[in-house]
């Protein structure tokens, strides 16, 4: 499947064109001023493992600095952008539940052991990191999104500057359902787009919502029946603008939007901590493998 995607790639690519690989997770091929970078694991909808994290993480820092680049597409191979964190880490949850692993020992495990990682003087752990290193890269960000964009996978899609959906594409907050909160700076980032209750109501019912409907609430910037050519569509017009101009502008509006972010973040890191591993976040997690109604305590936070 992967081979068939790289293939694919090299077809819609110019032969001139060098694509560098991250882990074997993750493609940027740059031409013309555009960064396409493609999410590289079809056949898990592109799920979010410990490489998967590393790979985002060290491809957008690489953008940051990269001055040739104008606007970057970011995109993931197959049939959705992404689908959230991989499903072995909510297995690992369930199974340290089970066996008794407490709340300090499961926040070091699995995926936390990974995605939990800070650098020094950063605002952010790697798993808030590759979302909002798209941030901190200084060009405009158009997302393509098909299929699924789900927990992390929507979380990482609201990084970008822009959103470009089909219709059918499916949204959603889903970390509550696994006794979550989105931790990936999604909250910040969604409440910058719709108002209070909204995001309200799709983090604390992590209900599934269409491209349609996100269209609507205003999570997604346009809808399109061929989301990734729109995209690089918008980005080639971008890419025929003053590149100063346009970075300076993303500068602006993110000064405004942007304001807090780190304390936001802090926050976010002190209350999934809080959670992981805790009895009604096991409980979460085990109700959903087992088909059977969750059976919750009082609230520890």
């Amino acid at each position: 499947m992967r081979d068939l995607a790289r293939l694919i790639i090299g077809v819609e690519m110019a032969s001139n064109t060098e694509i560098k690989n991250y882990n074997d997770r993750v493609s940027v091929a740059i031409k013309d001023g555009i960064a396409d970078v493609r999410l590289d694991r079809a056949d898990k909808r592109n799920a979010l493992d410990p490489a998967m994290f590393a790979a985002i993480a060290k491809a957008g820092k690489d953008l940051v600095t990269n001055r040739e680049v104008r606007a970057v597409v970011l995109s993931g191979n197959g049939n959705s952008f992404c689908a959230g964190l991989d499903f072995a880490s909510f297995q690992s949850m369930a199974d340290s539940g089970a066996s008794g692993t407490g709340a300090g020992e499961q926040k070091n495990a699995g995926v936390q052991e990974n995605a939990g990682s800070m650098q020094p003087g950063a605002i952010t752990h790697l798993a808030q990191q590759i979302c909002w290193v798209w941030q901190e890269v200084p060009v405009p960000v158009v997302a393509a999104l098909q299929g699924h964009a789900l927990g992390g996978g929507m979380q990482l899609a609201l990084g970008a500057d822009i959103r470009i959906a089909h219709a059918e594409t499916q949204f959603a907050m889903r970390e509550v359902h696994w006794g979550l909160i989105p931790d990936m700076t999604g909250t910040l980032m969604l409440s910058r787009l719709v108002r209070d209750d909204v995001a309200k109501d799709l983090v604390f019912s992590a209900r599934i919502i269409s491209g349609a409907e996100a269209h609507q609430l205003g999570v997604v910037t346009r809808l399109s029946d061929k989301p990734l050519e729109t995209a690089m569509e918008i980005a080639r017009e971008i890419a025929e603008r003053s590149p100063d101009a346009v970075r300076g502008a993303k500068a602006l509006i993110n000064r405004l939007s942007n304001a807090g972010a780190a304390e936001h973040f802090a926050e976010e890191r002190r209350i999934i901590y809080s959670l992981i591993g805790k009895p009604n976040q096991v409980e979460a997690v085990m109700s959903n493998f087992e088909k059977r109604p969750a059976k919750f305590v009082p609230p520890t936070v």
